[in-house]
């Protein structure tokens, strides 16, 4: 059995410019820090730390700020990691709000689960040290590195709450299959090649679903440009108010593109107040769909937003859309998706001369593959001229693909908040999928509210 072991040094390290108490911050404050240490039998020890810095001028848009950065530099001891530098500004380019993300984002193990939803077949036995049909612990696995620089961009059209939004990206893949042999160095209980077990990318590369094109990678460069609507209270964890925002982003092939596509993005959250301050109940709804051009597969997964709040924004599924369901376990040409929380604040402390609280979220989280992506015609008969051998025992079709069978994706769990002077935010999600095909129960650290 697969076994992961996480000690979070879940850490508010504050250094305050002031000696004195104050509601009100000024200046360049150190927002906190995260270091963590985890271990993986796959992928080894994660060592690294996060820290944010927010400079909030002479504190009269306190909690908003002028200018924050984040950086984060983790990794795992066979390859895997985050090198992440990210600086936002309310007033460098004035009347413009822009963040601008520089990223290298190596992953020995990305997950993929195949295409349409619950049409792919998802069996976890197959990645179960302890059960007899074991194959693999990385068949539903392959190496996706990523480099990223990304800039988005947001200003005012009239009054106060109708805004423009724009960016651009570039962006660069490389895939391949899982170097098993890195993850087996040093190890007794070593993973089979690939040539003896094939994972499900592997077979998708043989049933020509993914193209040799897309299997090996290649530059996704875009360019964005929506409408919004946003009159949050308060952006880290709105009270009320609503942000709604619709968009286009574009790879058009005169910026380098291996693949030339364009997809419609429409967002809308909106926050009501049940008890000033303390509690409060929200909402997101999100389409996402391809219009035109065909995108591929490694890129199918990323979802779409106006600005870029962490690492990555991937899914169906993973603890920025569903949380509990497998991380991009729902992939297709279009999706919907929402997320329903009541956010309570029943805590509130000092620390090291700081306003902090913890916070209790109730969510529900669901979500749907709207429009397939293409497969084969003769997917079937190619399937079964391919498996149907000697050599292969119980490879059936079904075990992979159960056309038409999509239906809405669910999960619902608990999310625990530490929060220090309203903008640096630790999130604890626990979350749990209601169908087995969907994974079991999913446990995430990270930054932010949801949305």
């Amino acid at each position: 059995m697969k076994k992961t072991f996480s000690v979070f040094l879940i850490s508010l390290l504050v250094f305050s410019v002031s000696a004195q108490e104050k509601k009100v911050k000024t200046g360049w404050k150190f927002g906190g820090a995260l270091p963590a240490i985890t271990f993986d039998s796959d992928l080894g020890f994660q060592y690294g730390a996060l820290a944010e810095f927010f400079n909030y001028g002479d504190g009269s848009k306190y909690p908003d700020f002028l200018d924050h950065t984040y950086t984060e530099i983790s990794r795992y001891t066979k390859g895997s990691g985050i090198y992440r530098f990210m600086y936002e500004s309310n007033h460098l380019i004035p009347g413009v709000h822009m963040t601008s993300d520089l990223s290298y984002l190596p992953d020995q193990a990305s997950h993929f689960y195949g295409f349409n939803g619950y049409e792919s077949v998802y069996n976890k036995d197959w990645e179960d040290e302890s059960s007899p049909l074991y194959r693999s612990r990385m068949f539903y696995r392959f190496q996706r590195n990523q480099f990223r620089f990304k800039n988005d961009f947001q200003g005012k059209l009239s009054g106060d709450h109708f805004k423009w939004s724009a960016g651009f990206a570039f962006q660069d893949f490389s895939n391949s299959s899982v170097n098993i042999d890195k993850l087996n160095k040093g190890k007794s209980d070593t993973l089979p090649s690939v040539l003896h077990q094939p994972g499900l990318f592997e077979r998708y590369q043989a049933l020509r679903i993914i193209s040799d094109d897309e299997a090996k990678g290649g530059w996704v460069n875009t360019i964005k440009a929506g409408l919004m609507w946003d009159s949050r209270d308060n952006k880290p964890n709105p009270m009320k108010g609503l942000w709604t925002e619709i968009g286009v982003e574009m790879a058009p092939k005169f910026l380098g593109n291996d693949w030339g596509f364009s997809r419609l993005y429409i967002i809308h959250r909106q926050y009501f107040t049940l008890i000033e301050k303390d509690l409060s109940l929200v909402y997101r709804l999100g389409y996402q769909s391809t219009v035109s051009g065909d995108v591929p597969f490694f890129y199918q997964s990323q979802v779409i937003t106006s600005m870029l709040t962490g690492a990555n924004n991937e899914g169906l599924g993973g603890s920025k859309t569903l949380r509990g369901v497998l991380l991009n376990r729902v992939i297709g040409d279009a999706f919907f998706m929402g997320n329903i929380e009541l956010r309570w604040k029943p805590v509130y402390f000092k620390f090291l001369k700081q306003d902090c609280y913890l916070g209790l979220n109730g969510f529900y989280d669901f979500g749907k593959v709207t429009k397939n992506i293409e497969l084969p015609n003769n997917l079937e008969t190619t399937f079964n001229t391919l498996y149907n051998l000697p050599l292969v025992s119980g490879e059936n079709f079904s075990d992979y693909f159960k056309p038409g069978t999509e239906k809405l994706h669910q999960s619902a769990g608990v999310s625990i908040m530490l929060v220090m002077n309203q903008n640096f935010v630790i999130a604890i999600d626990i979350g749990k999928a209601f169908n087995e095909q969907d994974g079991n129960i999913g446990f995430s650290i990270g930054l932010n509210y949801l949305f």
